[in-house]
């Protein structure tokens, strides 16, 4: 069985709350991606793990005859709502229920590490991508350069995760995206960084926020909420800047790469 259904438990609580106080925050992400490949007029795009669907009405605007696939139906609610031609799809990225080839694009932003097996995740991108055609993976950038890694270092201090258990920067290292991806036939051909800062108004909106994401409601399930928040203050409070805001700078990155 894939992740699939532990991962819908854990996204679909607060789905809603995601689409308008985290995933805005990945949009640079998202264009970044998008415009890279371009142009995107006529080709026909999957986004595997595609969440609330914004990046899938980015997509949408650029061209693209889109569809979406994800494991949490509350996410893809949204999506509906916000790209209504789509062909949306609850399923696992481990098995793609699509034929071969396709899709002109396939994308996946921040979903392959929440696989059972990545490696299985990113050969079925390559498969239902058509010779020609292009995968593009968004993933957080180098553990370094993203403050939020702390918040994460600390919830997994807090509740210490099975060995092998999907973790937010798990495939994050430089070049092991690069690998998996030739591993699955596939040729590198672009890639760049964005920064997504996450910006807070307050603690209040910061665990609103951060509580809607998959990881800290199993940090929850496993701790309980006032621990958590405990953690979460904490490490807000350490990243709060000169100025007072309430930030943290992470560095995100896409690779592409193209079918032969």
């Amino acid at each position: 069985m894939g992740s699939a259904p532990v991962q819908a438990r854990l996204w679909g609580r607060n789905a809603r709350t995601w689409s308008t106080e985290m995933e805005p925050q990945m949009g640079p992400l998202y264009d970044a991606t998008m415009d890279a490949l371009a142009p995107l007029t006529g080709l026909r795009l999957l986004d595997a793990g595609c969440g609330a669907g914004l990046a899938l009405r980015k997509a949408a605007d650029r061209g693209a005859a889109v569809a979406g696939l994800d494991a949490t139906p509350a996410l893809l609610e949204v999506a509906a709502g916000r790209v209504p031609d789509a062909d949306l799809r609850v399923g696992d990225i481990d098995a793609l229920p699509y034929q071969d080839r396709a899709f002109d694009v396939v994308t996946a932003f921040n979903a392959i590490q929440y696989a059972v097996d990545p490696a299985q995740a990113v050969s079925e991108l390559a498969r239902i991508c058509r010779p020609g055609g292009r995968v593009a993976i968004g993933i957080w950038g180098d553990p370094e350069c993203c403050e939020t890694e702390a918040l994460f270092a600390r919830l997994r201090s807090l509740a210490p995760p099975p060995p092998g258990t999907p973790a937010p920067l798990a495939c994050s290292a430089p070049g092991i995206v690069e690998e998996l991806l030739e591993k699955a036939g596939l040729r590198v051909v672009d890639g760049g960084e964005t920064s997504c800062p996450f910006v807070f108004r307050d603690l209040d909106h910061a665990w609103t926020a951060h509580t809607s994401a998959g990881p800290p409601q199993k940090v929850i399930d496993m701790a309980g909420p006032d621990a958590t928040r405990a953690v979460l203050d904490t490490v807000l409070e350490a990243d709060r800047k000169p100025d007072g805001a309430l930030r943290q700078d992470n560095v995100f990155r896409y690779v592409i790469a193209s079918k032969p």
